[in-house]
């Protein structure tokens, strides 16, 4: 006879596999079986704890972007002790599909993980989150969204205008954000060494959302084979030759093949750890990103 508090941990689990679930699904177009099973007999790693330390200042604020022809919003978090007249180095914080610019805080409790890292030595930065639509995948659409733009051309010059440092930038993002910071980095490190003054410096990338062909990608990431073409990151190591770059991604996470294949192809640092594609794993990568992220705008 099965024991009642089997059937009670059984329950509970199959609960967390159903909200894992959920999240895989929006974010990759598809529920994968194996993680399923993985996450209920605890192969998948434990999620990452929210650090009990107090979250700093935050500012935020809007703007009107001729890139996203919307209302834009944003945040940009300091740790704490510091403030926001402080002028410290910033890494752009790019959200997963569904999300907006406070996801980084409401589903990850980033700002308390940044207080964390610099109180065990990481060098002081800030985090500059902003809206980059729910499923625009961060690069030019047919419509001519283009949430690249916004970053580079308004978001940047915003936060170097509110006292940030940004000639030497990070970037960092999570599953559609993570295909967008890497894609940032590649396309606009090259326009810098043409026009100098402002540089991605390094960029991280949780479970980046990345396909190998159009026919694999999920519904609505690219519009078209050609749209799909021009935002590939395989074979742009030449653009990405002067950023420190950081991928991480776990075993059981959809995108866990083509991501280890990109990390060898870019000589990136980063692994596959146990993980599905969780804020939960997110969440326990997010000490190592921000430390790795601190140091290199800092070199």
């Amino acid at each position: 006879m099965v024991e009642r508090r089997t059937i009670l941990r059984a329950g509970g689990a199959a609960l967390v596999v159903g909200a894992t679930a959920g999240v895989v699904g929006l974010e990759t177009g598809l529920i994968p079986g194996r993680a399923r099973v993985h996450d209920l007999v605890g192969l998948t790693g434990p999620d990452g704890v929210i650090p009990d330390v107090p979250a700093g200042p935050a500012a935020s604020g809007s703007f009107e972007s001729f890139g996203r022809r919307t209302t834009v919003r944003y945040s940009v978090l300091y740790p704490d002790g510091y403030e926001p007249t402080d002028p410290l180095p910033v890494v752009l914080v790019l959200h997963g599909r569904g999300g907006d610019h406070t996801s980084a805080v409401r589903d990850l409790g980033i700002d308390r993980y940044l207080t964390a890292a610099v109180r065990s030595g990481t060098p002081p930065f800030a985090l500059a989150t902003v809206d980059g639509g729910a499923d625009t995948y961060w690069h030019r659409r047919v419509t001519d969204e283009d949430p690249g733009f916004m970053l580079d051309q308004e978001f940047l010059p915003l936060l170097a205008k509110r006292g940030l440092d940004t000639a030497r930038y990070g970037v960092l993002g999570w599953s559609m954000g993570g295909y967008g910071a890497l894609l940032l980095a590649a396309l606009r490190s090259w326009q810098r060494r043409v026009r100098p003054g402002t540089r991605a410096v390094a960029v991280g990338a949780l479970s980046p959302a990345i396909w190998r062909s159009y026919a694999d990608a999920a519904p609505g990431a690219f519009d078209n084979q050609e749209d799909f073409d021009g935002g590939q990151l395989f074979g742009r190591r030449v653009g990405l030759q002067d950023v420190a770059v950081r991928i991480d991604c776990g075993r059981d996470d959809p995108f866990a093949e083509a991501a280890a294949d990109l990390r060898r192809e870019l000589r990136a640092g980063g692994g596959q750890q146990a993980g599905a594609h969780t804020p939960g794993y997110w969440r326990r990568m997010l000490p190592a990103q921000l430390e790795f992220l601190g140091r290199e705008l800092r070199n």
